[in-house]
């Protein structure tokens, strides 16, 4: 099974769309979408929840702990597929790079399937001006401290191995930069991994959760401590 976890904050508008995004472009995989309300403060919950009753498919969590890390580690704990895939509400991710992701990391054995939006083959489209040059300076510094060439730590949406999260486990980041220890917990360990390209489309409904300035210490406190890890993990070895 390939479990889809999604976590929210007040996205009420575009729960309905969510929800025919998948139900209509999955067939002929077994899959479960994992929606974790994170304290949205608007009808969020209450619309999932009616959403939820008419699909099987879609388990409704409300979070314990407030934050998107809190809401991701929740999420992966209360999983039940194989691998593990984590989306934004807003559809900025390609359904069909989901379905390449899900066969990938079955043919190939893979323990995860990290996405790139900046290889010759991908197209993004609408990406904030200002965001994406934060983004590529960022990213290109994590791949010369970590000494490899992946260059989109940052972005939410890979597939892993549920067990391999699991083993991972603590995720201590708070917000976005979960999705930067992630990664480099993969490549840190020495797990095995593929990269390809992946498509993008900024947001049409509802207001991104992003903000560039309340985050730049907490993505520093992830790549300090993923690299303290690094150091450690080569000292045992």
């Amino acid at each position: 099974m390939l479990s889809i976890l999604i976590p929210v904050r007040n996205e009420s508008n575009s729960l309905a769309d969510l929800f025919n995004y998948f139900d209509k472009n999955l067939d002929g995989i077994d899959f479960e979408v994992i929606i974790i309300n994170d304290f949205s403060d608007d009808d969020t919950l209450q619309k999932a929840k009616l959403l939820g009753q008419k699909n099987q498919k879609f388990k409704i969590l409300n979070n314990t702990k407030k934050g998107l890390g809190g809401a991701i580690n929740f999420g992966i704990n209360h999983s039940t597929g194989e691998f593990l895939v984590i989306m934004m509400a807003d559809q900025s991710d390609d359904i069909e790079d989901l379905k390449k992701y899900y066969h990938l990391i079955k043919s190939e054995n893979l323990d995860a399937v990290l996405g790139s939006r900046f290889m010759k083959s991908s197209r993004v489209s609408d990406y904030p001006l200002q965001k994406l040059i934060l983004n590529r300076i960022f990213n290109f510094f994590v791949s010369i401290i970590f000494l490899n060439s992946y260059n989109d730590y940052t972005n939410a949406f890979k597939i892993y191995k549920r067990q391999v999260l699991i083993e991972i486990l603590p995720l201590v980041s708070e917000s976005f930069n979960i999705f930067l220890e992630m990664p480099l917990k993969i490549i840190s360990r020495k797990y095995l991994y593929k990269v390809i390209p992946i498509n993008w489309i900024g947001r049409k409904k509802g207001k991104s959760k992003f903000k560039i300035k309340e985050l730049g210490s907490k993505y520093l406190f992830t790549l300090i401590y993923c690299f303290i890890e690094k150091i450690l993990l080569n000292i045992k070895k």
